[in-house]
């Protein structure tokens, strides 16, 4: 399945080199000389397991599950406790990678397992556990001013803004 998307997203010029060569797509990220678009995929050569990164905030009013329309109860919303997960990967590793490129959000699995209130301070712990090519893995955890209220694990993949943004701008016009 892995595979098949990433052959997706090659060029078919790139797809049908691959094929020839039988090469794996992790390939993609060190093209041979000669191969078909010679493009670099992001480098991630500064990013390595251990690197953490931390946000906080205060609970507002907005921040809160009915003002979101996540829930009735005014406690801090699911999808606030997420931003603030991601913005604690950001700041692990935006600040590492080379002009152009950035990363983008793929896959949270997280739970949600303590409310918080209205005024309290929530902070967010991102730690990168694992580099595979262009994919991050981090372990996060989220916890107030009482008790851990969120954890579990985040995958980020480094893209090239400029492609990234063409790609987008295409369907859109769709």
């Amino acid at each position: 399945m892995r595979r098949g998307t990433q052959l997706a997203a090659w060029s078919g010029e790139q797809t049908k080199y691959m094929k020839k060569q039988a090469l794996s797509p992790q390939c993609r990220l060190d093209w041979p000389a000669g191969a078909p678009d010679e493009r670099k995929p992001p480098s991630v050569d500064k990013i390595e397991p251990g690197l953490t990164g931390h946000a906080e905030m205060v609970v507002g009013t907005s921040d809160t599950a009915p003002r979101i329309g996540s829930g009735r109860i005014a406690v801090l919303a699911t999808p606030k406790m997420i931003t603030l997960i991601e913005e604690a990967a950001l700041a692990a590793i935006e600040h590492l990678l080379p002009e152009g490129k950035q990363s983008l959000g793929t896959h949270l699995d997280v739970t949600h397992i303590a409310a918080t209130p209205v005024g309290m301070t929530v902070k967010a712990e991102a730690k990168l556990i694992e580099v595979d090519g262009r994919k991050l893995l981090f372990a996060v955890e989220a916890r107030d001013e009482m008790d851990l209220i969120g954890e579990g694990k985040h995958e980020r993949v480094v893209v090239t803004g400029a492609s990234f943004q063409k790609r987008v701008d295409e369907k859109a016009k769709r």
